[in-house]
């Protein structure tokens, strides 16, 4: 594939924002060498084209092959076979997607790009059976039509064993009951550990779900329990945080089906995501969030829970 083609594959990535909502999603499949098919979505990625050339640097993390220049902004470009420690052929990707991701930049390097799919988020599962050297990085599976799976990694996690975990700044506590809940769902393991932090030092209880239609049954359970008891749902939940882009129901039509729900009156609703454009934080209004927040900047997800918390 030549950097004509490759530059085609993202030329309409704006118009993609409209599929959220419609609990689809679009994959941008890639090969690192070997047998496997794995895939990024196509929300994160920026551009594709040929390796340009990488200046080597010293004492970088494992797979980190060093840094380029693009556009006057300089960012670290990661092998993606050798951090994966997959058996791989041997030298550089020929192929770097620039992926754009909490507000970071930066280029993976990948035998091949091939083409983008287009699937529905019910038919991306959790992995259960991983390689342990990968576990964790892989945050879910999708099966193809005809057979074969794809293996969609784990951008955050990735980062974070590349270059280590956010650090989570001095909190102001919420000026709330000590059995305050908010209820949150993410996919990834490092984003559930950091949000749980950010609650943590705002002094809430918190719940959580690993995907969206986990999240889904265990509110109709939350919600039900309410009802019968006879008190309001927000003595249960006072807010709720939904990630993006997730296995199973994606956050635009988890926020669709709580606001359709009159049992949820009153509980806010906060998209917290890694896909940081306006497009995205229009659609998230639209869906009927009460607010947007990029991921990863605790300081500023604490600002904005805070006085919804507390109201």
């Amino acid at each position: 594939m030549d950097l004509v083609e490759n530059k085609n594959l993202l030329d309409s990535i704006d118009a993609r924002t409209r599929l959220a909502g419609s609990n689809k999603m679009e994959i941008l499949l890639f090969s690192l060498g070997t047998r496997e098919i794995f895939g990024i979505n196509v929300f994160k990625v920026r551009e594709v084209g040929r390796t340009p050339h990488i200046t080597r640097t010293p004492n970088m993390p494992r797979g980190v092959e060093g840094l380029i220049s693009l556009r006057g902004n300089v960012i670290p470009v990661l092998s993606l076979g050798q951090f994966m420690h997959l058996d791989a052929p041997a030298g550089l990707g020929k192929t770097m997607m620039v992926a754009e991701y909490s507000k970071r930049t930066l280029g993976f390097l990948v035998h091949d790009v091939d083409r983008i799919i287009r699937v529905d988020w019910e038919r991306v599962k959790a992995p259960e059976n991983v390689l342990a050297a990968n576990q964790g990085l892989i945050t879910a599976v999708i099966e193809l039509e005809g057979g074969g799976l794809v293996s969609i990694l784990d951008v955050e996690q990735i980062l974070a064993n590349s270059f280590g975990e956010a650090m989570i700044v001095d909190i102001t506590p919420a000026k709330v009951d000590p059995d305050t809940n908010v209820f949150f769902v993410d996919d990834s393991v490092v984003a559930r550990r950091k949000i749980a932090e950010v609650l943590d030092k705002l002094g809430v209880r918190h719940k959580h779900a690993t995907n969206g239609q986990e999240a889904w049954t265990r509110l109709q359970g939350i919600a039900g329990h309410a009802a019968q008891m006879g008190h309001n749902i927000r003595e249960d939940i006072r807010l709720i945080l939904v990630d993006a882009e997730m296995p199973e129901m994606d956050g635009y039509v988890l926020t669709k089906n709580i606001k359709a729900d009159p049992r949820f009156d009153g509980v806010p609703i906060v998209m917290h995501s890694s896909l940081s454009s306006e497009a995205n934080r229009a659609m998230g209004k639209s869906v009927g969030v009460d607010a947007y927040v990029a991921k990863f900047d605790a300081e500023a997800l604490a600002d904005t829970l805070r006085p919804l918390i507390e109201r």
